[in-house]
């Protein structure tokens, strides 16, 4: 199976590491070729500019998820013109007290090509479907609602 990595570079700014005292903003590369600002979710005192790990996680599921529909419906030989998704990290305790990604929502939008539909229902299944093959959904478990529009 493939590996896939990225790389991530945070440097001390402060004279020491001290509680609430230092920057969680750090860098992460993606093939060496795209860098992407992170830091801490603004709630936790994070710049609102960058992007944190919480939505990080949101749009790795709502990508993965994208793309297993898609292929889906290129199979199925539906003309799928375009796809949009709203993806919301939720943050609370889980059953073991502990702060985490309690759920992840996906709101696609999908468009297709004039002249051709599909009956909520079937397209509410396609959608199910891309969620039970999506590897990063399979990874993450049962924190993912799809709120088909």
């Amino acid at each position: 199976m493939s590996d896939l990595a990225i790389e991530l570079h945070w440097q001390r700014t402060a004279p020491a590491l001290e509680t609430g005292q230092y920057s969680n903003a750090h860098a992460v590369h993606y093939n060496r070729a795209h860098e992407v600002q992170v830091d801490a979710a603004p709630d936790w005192g994070g710049d609102p500019d960058h992007t944190n790990p919480e939505q990080a996680l949101a749009a790795s599921l709502s990508s993965c998820h994208m793309m297993t529909f898609l292929a889906l419906c290129a199979k199925a030989g539906w003309p799928v013109a375009s796809y949009h998704d709203y993806a919301e990290a939720h943050l609370g305790k889980n059953a073991k007290g502990q702060m985490s990604v309690t759920r992840i929502d996906l709101n696609p939008v999908v468009r297709f090509d004039t002249g051709f539909s599909v009956e909520p229902e079937k397209l509410d299944e396609m959608q199910h479907r891309a969620h039970r093959y999506c590897f990063i959904a399979n990874t993450l478990a049962d924190s993912v609602e799809i709120n088909v529009n």
